[in-house]
């Protein structure tokens, strides 16, 4: 068939004239020189072969041409005296077949006046260059010519949408999969704005921390000739009943009698992920005193395989009153 208009739209063969629309109002936004000053080649080619295509699959004439004979059927059609195919003298290029129309007339046409400013005349507003031709030869009418991006003309993109995703440290430890459902409003074919909604899958990695900014480009609210806003979730850390995060280690606060503060105890943890710990403690703890295990902690998101540390705090509960028999054995016991 040679060139694949539906593939170019990136629509099916049975795609309705909505869907044509709303392919050919993205893709033509995305590729228009002038939102593109920087790969001119590339999007001049591209916004000609994204309008040639939606200009014979939105017309049932050519549509039907082409899905019978493919490109070749519409360079050889018979002149129909309006305007798909004009007529000629029946020699030279152009004298039958498909001429395309001048693609910024078909952009012009779809959004009325443009958002990146394109036909501004006149010193330091824009400037003009030739183009080459491209695949599908004339590009329309005219000079063929392009406008290029003018400072001050480009489409707003708004400020970014931020939302907090809260997550359990059990979470942010072995790592999960949320799936968000977001409602937002867009720009239809017709330049109406409408809801639609989408779901959006978010993996948590191992070792995030509060903060950590996950962005969905374009996919926040959009207006008339602004482009869409980005949709950005922060992290955010929910208390745990158990362990408090510094960083990349894990702290919890344990309280032992002055009997195990003197003779020893072993301290039971379960992990974020289901381990169980036995950790005995052969140190006389003093106030103040902290117990570190290595390897323990949350697992660092920039260094896999690696985790940060546990940090036992001791608080030590001394009795309210002594016995007399009491005193004077802890006063043998200890020399005192």
């Amino acid at each position: 068939m040679g060139v694949d208009y539906y593939n170019i739209l990136k629509v099916s063969r049975n795609a309705t004239d909505d869907d044509l629309k709303k392919a050919y109002r993205k893709l033509a936004m995305k590729w228009h020189p002038d939102k593109n000053p920087t790969n001119k080649k590339e999007a001049e080619a591209t916004f000609k072969q994204i309008s040639e295509a939606y200009e014979v699959l939105s017309d049932p004439q050519k549509r039907a041409i082409y899905d019978q004979y493919g490109e070749e059927g519409l360079k050889d059609a018979p002149p129909s005296g309006n305007g798909c195919f004009p007529s000629g003298n029946g020699s030279g290029s152009g004298s039958n077949g498909f001429n395309p129309r001048n693609a910024e007339d078909i952009f012009a046409e779809f959004f009325g006046s443009s958002p990146f400013g394109f036909g501004s005349t006149g010193p330091g507003r824009s400037m003009r260059y030739q183009s080459d031709g491209g695949m599908f030869g004339g590009f329309g009418s005219g000079d063929n010519l392009f406008r290029t991006y003018s400072e001050g003309t480009t489409p707003r993109k708004p400020p970014a949408v931020e939302s907090k995703l809260p997550c359990s440290l059990e979470e942010l430890y072995s790592g999960s999969t949320r799936k968000m459902k977001i409602s937002r409003t867009v720009v239809d074919a017709h330049g109406r704005q409408v809801q639609e909604t989408e779901i959006l899958t978010i993996d948590v990695k191992p070792g995030w921390k509060k903060g950590t900014k996950i962005t969905f480009p374009d996919k926040g609210n959009e207006q008339q000739n602004q482009l869409p806003a980005d949709l950005v979730f922060i992290i955010d850390e929910k208390p745990h009943s158990t362990y408090k995060r510094d960083g990349n280690d894990l702290i919890i606060n344990h309280k032992v009698t002055l009997a195990e503060a003197l003779g020893g105890t072993t301290v039971n943890l379960t992990t974020l992920d289901g381990r169980s710990l036995s950790i005995p403690v052969h140190d006389i703890v003093s106030p103040g005193y902290e117990l570190v295990v290595a390897m323990e902690g949350m697992p660092i998101a920039k260094e896999p395989g690696n985790r940060g540390d546990m940090r036992i705090k001791f608080e030590v509960k001394f009795p309210t009153r002594l016995t007399q028999e009491q005193r004077a054995g802890l006063k043998r016991a200890l020399g005192g």
